[in-house]
């Protein structure tokens, strides 16, 4: 079982999660973030790191956010890995804990 990265980092970015990461696993997109579900070791580490509270154990995704998982799985494989910490975007704080983001992710 994997951790999978939902809606709520979409705009928000927050990087906090890479720098515990002990395997490298999570990818970066143009505005989020997403975790590789081969790479991840289910270790739990960046899920109380992440402030936007977007970091599931794939078992605990909510029903409305299960088309993450395979979105995950699917980006994973095309975006670079991200293995540090990174400013997050200026407006991040304005952006966390809006709703229905899923729409504005770019690929």
């Amino acid at each position: 079982m994997a951790y999978v990265v939902t809606e709520n980092c979409i705009k928000c970015k927050y990087t906090d999660c890479v720098d515990v990461c002990p395997v490298d696993c999570f990818r970066e997109g143009p505005n989020c973030l997403v975790i590789d579900p081969d790479e991840c070791i289910d270790c739990t580490l960046c899920v109380p790191e992440c402030p936007a509270e977007a970091i599931f154990a794939e078992d605990d995704v909510p029903a409305s956010q299960q088309a993450f998982i395979a979105l995950n799985a699917e980006l994973s494989k095309v975006w670079p890995v991200i293995a540090e910490r990174k400013d997050p975007p200026p407006d991040a704080d304005e952006w966390n804990k809006r709703p229905d983001k899923a729409k504005l992710l770019e690929r």
